[in-house]
């Protein structure tokens, strides 16, 4: 069994049922910092670092789906959390679904905002991430944006997030300092399940497809932002409503990817308001 290496996490608030917070690429724990305050007065909230990013550890590992639903596992359990609420942005919102789905009884309630609840086709991508994507996932092409130009950090979120102040960026840059810290960047877009490939990836995110769509007990929100023009593209949004058990759906408005960066208010609030409708 490989070992199982640290992971950094934000922990406030106190008391009733854990809700935890999970982040995606190219982020950490630091994309939450202006949803947290409104999830205090519910309980005890927590926001972890995937393995390999933010301030948890960097273990010689490959960074691939599995590789951090195993921390995560081993995260939740080292802590006990047998019983929680799950907020998943970008891949933290496929690790959420993933570990409901293979832990059912663990996870109270799951909540979703820009993540994947299907598997993909280029067809079904967002059009303007097509090629950007292909790219990624390119051999060599892939090493040099995102290992030697450190696409991510110094492109990406200043394309997502305009505003994004020097020093919020300043904290994302911060774990990358050289080619082999941004390896687990470079890995997440050679982890999306398109056209069926990888093959391991592409039967986790269909296995979780199927939890989402028979549980009619474990209550489900979706939020959405404004325009479609990110993960959840008006198809997928049409197959969720039409197929998610127990699923709400509700906007937070205009923005774009990384969407805690620029409605933290409006997702705290919705979030909070979901919580106390179905006493999680």
């Amino acid at each position: 069994m490989p070992t199982i290496a640290s992971m950094h996490y934000v922990d406030a608030g106190q008391g009733g049922r854990p809700v935890v917070l999970l982040h995606g690429n190219p982020t950490s724990s630091h994309i939450w910092r202006r949803v947290i305050p409104h999830l205090t007065d519910h309980g005890p909230v927590l926001a972890p670092d995937l393995i390999g990013m933010g301030r948890s550890a960097r273990p010689d590992i490959d960074y691939r789906f599995d590789d951090h639903a195993r921390h995560l596992e081993a995260w939740c359990d080292a802590l006990g959390l047998d019983d929680v609420v799950l907020v998943g942005h970008d891949w933290g919102g496929a690790l959420a679904l993933d570990l409901a789905a293979r832990h059912p009884g663990r996870v109270a309630g799951v909540a979703l905002i820009e993540t994947f609840l299907r598997p993909m086709t280029w067809e079904i991508y967002a059009p303007a991430a097509v090629e950007l994507f292909q790219r990624l996932r390119t051999p060599g092409v892939g090493e040099t944006m995102a290992l030697d130009e450190n696409w991510f950090i110094e492109s990406s979120l200043r394309l997502t997030i305009p505003d994004l102040s020097d020093e919020d960026l300043a904290v994302y840059r911060t774990p990358y300092p050289d080619r082999d810290s941004r390896r687990p960047l470079l890995q997440w877009p050679r982890e999306i399940p398109i056209n069926g490939e990888p093959a391991d990836v592409h039967a986790r995110v269909t296995a979780y497809g199927e939890w989402i769509a028979t549980t009619p007990s474990v209550p489900k929100l979706l939020m959405l932002i404004e325009p479609s023009s990110g993960l959840v593209q008006p198809a997928t949004e049409k197959w969720a409503r039409e197929t998610i058990a127990a699923l709400e759906v509700e906007s937070i408005g205009e923005a774009g990817h990384q969407a805690p960066e620029q409605r933290p208010d409006e997702i705290g609030r919705a979030v909070a308001s979901w919580l106390a409708r179905h006493d999680l």
